[in-house]
């Protein structure tokens, strides 16, 4: 019985659709920590490009001689195009964090810090337990969804080796980054209301009585606060997270667009 080798042009086609699935693999929030297994991840990978071949194996360019440069030059667009993709959803994340440290330094947990696993940095305990809740969301609205239907719809507004920096893209992804910092402080803004109104408080009773130690009352009673107004906004939170995971595929297809020229 004869054995049916893989034409040469079919398996360079393949590697560029592994390419790009492998970047948006990594770019899933889940997936890019390095506590993932990578046997995992190159698993995954395999079992979605062969899944999605024969999908988008006509937009594919047809590679009719073998030429190393040329080949080289496609994988990497292909995996860059998953981390720029990776990057818009990884804003809000870190949008999240930057509510979170704010928080923390606020409420006196400046100096308390926690390894995070998925970046391999050091960051605040309340930046860590917001960036949780918002990886839970992310799962609990199928978020990981969208990089899949965003890498099948990727072939077709944005050929493999098409990618186009001179354009508008760069532009609208620091347009994207700029608003990770109001993001950020629309998480942290009901705390940070609150303390400070608390700290006005505590300042009027410590010149109101000098001998008490309003100072070190001050440091309970504010992560006291803190932890209530955390709580009781979470809802809040819930619904401006769900908002901008839900504006994740339009940010995809833009910035797709915007890389094809």
């Amino acid at each position: 019985m004869a054995i049916e080798l893989v034409p040469i042009e079919q398996f360079q086609i393949f590697l560029i659709c592994a390419a790009r699935i492998a970047g948006f693999i990594g770019a899933i929030p889940v997936f890019s920590g390095a506590q993932t297994p990578v046997q995992l991840k190159a698993g995954l990978v395999f079992v979605v490009s062969l899944v999605l071949f024969p999908a988008v194996a006509s937009t594919l360019p047809s590679l009719t001689t073998f030429e190393p440069a040329t080949f080289i030059v496609f994988l990497v667009s292909e995996v860059l195009i998953g981390a720029i993709i990776g990057l818009i959803a990884r804003l809000i994340f870190t949008a999240v964090e930057f509510g979170g440290t704010i928080i923390g330094y606020q409420m006196g947990f400046a100096a308390a810090n926690v390894f995070d696993p998925q970046n391999e940095r050091q960051i605040s305990l309340i930046s860590q337990m917001q960036n949780v809740f918002a990886v839970l969301i992310f799962l609990a609205i199928s978020g990981h969804h969208v990089f899949i239907r965003t890498a099948v719809e990727s072939y077709r507004i944005l050929p493999p080796g098409g990618i186009d920096f001179s354009g508008e893209a760069v532009p609208f992804l620091m347009e994207l980054a700029s608003h990770m910092f109001v993001l950020g402080v629309q998480f942290s803004a009901p705390v940070l209301a609150v303390l400070l109104l608390s700290g006005l408080i505590l300042g009027i009773l410590a010149r109101t009585f000098p001998q008490g130690n309003v100072f070190l009352l001050s440091f309970p009673l504010n992560i006291a606060i803190a932890f209530t107004v955390i709580g009781l906004t979470l809802g809040m939170v819930f619904i401006v997270l769900s908002r901008e995971f839900d504006n994740l595929a339009d940010h995809f297809f833009t910035m797709l667009t915007l890389l094809n020229g």
